[in-house]
């Protein structure tokens, strides 16, 4: 099938897609040293967290290595 080129009433929606500006945006802002001292802080904090969390649950998530201490509270024979 074939398109036909119609006129269209208003050319500046046509060309809107090949149009570039040539302005560009102004550069972000550099963040002070307050905000990077507390960004560094927060992630810091979170890193404690995590390796405090894991210090704290790893004896719980070993296994036994030696044989089970302690004696059965049953009687023998019973």
């Amino acid at each position: 099938m074939f398109r036909r080129r119609e006129p269209v009433p208003f050319a500046f929606i046509a060309e809107a897609d090949r149009f570039r500006g040539n302005v560009t945006p102004p550069p972000p802002e550099r963040a002070s040293r307050a905000e990077r001292a507390g960004r560094s802080l927060l992630l810091l904090t979170l890193v404690a967290g995590i390796v405090g969390a894991l210090v704290v649950g790893m004896p719980a998530l070993s296994t036994p290595s030696g044989p089970p201490a302690g004696h059965s509270q049953a009687a023998p024979g019973r």
